[in-house]
């Protein structure tokens, strides 16, 4: 997640090997949840071998070729463009501009070795001929900050930004939808799944994807971002989630009503709603707004964004509620639409 709407921030086997799913009680085979694979998920994107996934780095490459790897071992259609892997698109980084160039080496983040970004993509094609022609589409990014400077008075000196909630938390609710839908009947929507890069420099990823999306822009019903879900939001009665720009479209109340552990977005004045891909796909006229349940924590664009303060059983429980919703999402007839006054 970007730091404001007005400054931009500015192993593969074990992929495979996690197939078992481990059951919630009364859930019909096709919509479980794998708990051991939401775990590894995490464990290997947040890890420090990844350096942090910086922007438009290696480490970002390979958690696009993770994702990839999942993508296709649930036998998902690919949706990317570039040669090398189809599952993948591979997108050029633009000049940065000096402002941009200052923020990161104030935080020591220019030391990262950048070049192109990467986003994967999969499709899960709709059973009906005509259903199928409209579009579902899940994302999330896979990239954080990289490598930094240590917290000030870090004894340790870590500089890995490791970014666990953000956004490998994201990250792993698409990739687990992914694998849960994927299973027993297609939905009769397609549903498109996109995990992008660069977009804590400023959204290149979700850039390119626009310019070059594998479906029609006019066909996607509805964009639900995922970001941030790692651990719940204090200021929430009870640790659900929340959708950024709830009052903008109908789209957030449908979504409860069939079971999405969701509400409306506690923190109006920290303008989420501009801060994440989403937007981007907004101002395109999609309904698209952000999943998240960020609390304002201080472990925000910090090496402590790790692991170790991740609540996986709130992860697997904030995951699980949204599998049954965007299966009936993907079956219905309904479309969302924005409110009066919503559409950015």
């Amino acid at each position: 997640m970007r730091f404001s709407p007005v400054v931009i921030l500015p192993a593969l086997a074990l992929a495979s090997l996690f197939g078992s799913t481990s059951l919630f009680a009364a859930k019909p085979a096709a919509e479980t949840l794998c708990s051991e694979c939401v775990r590894a998920d995490l464990n290997f994107l947040a890890a420090d071998e990844l350096h942090g996934r910086g922007s438009a780095t290696r480490d970002e490459h390979l958690a696009a070729l993770y994702a990839a790897s999942l993508f296709e071992s649930f036998g998902l259609e690919p949706a990317g463009d570039w040669e090398g892997n189809k599952f993948l698109e591979r997108a050029p980084v633009p000049a940065f501009s000096d402002r941009l160039k200052e923020h990161l080496k104030r935080q020591g983040l220019d030391r990262n070795e950048r070049s192109d970004t990467w986003n994967a993509a999969a499709i899960l094609r709709g059973s009906d001929p005509e259903a199928s022609k409209e579009v579902i589409l899940l994302t999330a990014h896979l990239d954080h900050l990289g490598i930094g400077n240590a917290a000030e008075g870090d004894a340790k000196n870590d500089t890995v930004y490791n970014g666990a909630d953000d956004d490998a938390s994201g990250t792993t609710a698409v990739l687990e939808l992914a694998r849960a839908l994927s299973k027993g009947p297609r939905p009769k929507r397609t549903i498109l799944f996109v995990l992008f890069g660069s977009e804590e420099l400023g959204g290149f990823g979700s850039a390119y994807f626009l310019d070059h999306s594998p479906v029609p822009l006019t066909a996607i019903v509805t964009n639900l971002e995922f970001e941030m879900i790692g651990r719940p939001d204090p200021m929430l009665p009870k640790p659900t989630l929340w959708l950024t720009g709830y009052e903008r479209s109908n789209l957030g109340p449908e979504l409860a009503k069939h079971g999405a552990a969701i509400s409306a977005d506690p923190h109006p004045d920290q303008h989420f709603f501009q801060r994440s891909d989403n937007y981007a796909l907004a101002k395109r006229g999609i309904v698209a707004q952000t999943v998240s349940s960020y609390g304002l924590h201080k472990d925000y664009h910090q090496p402590s964004d790790d692991l170790g303060h991740i609540d996986f059983g709130f992860v697997e429980r904030s995951i699980a509620s949204m599998i049954e919703p965007v299966r009936w999402l993907a079956d219905t007839k309904w479309r969302p639409e924005w409110a009066a006054g919503g559409k950015p």
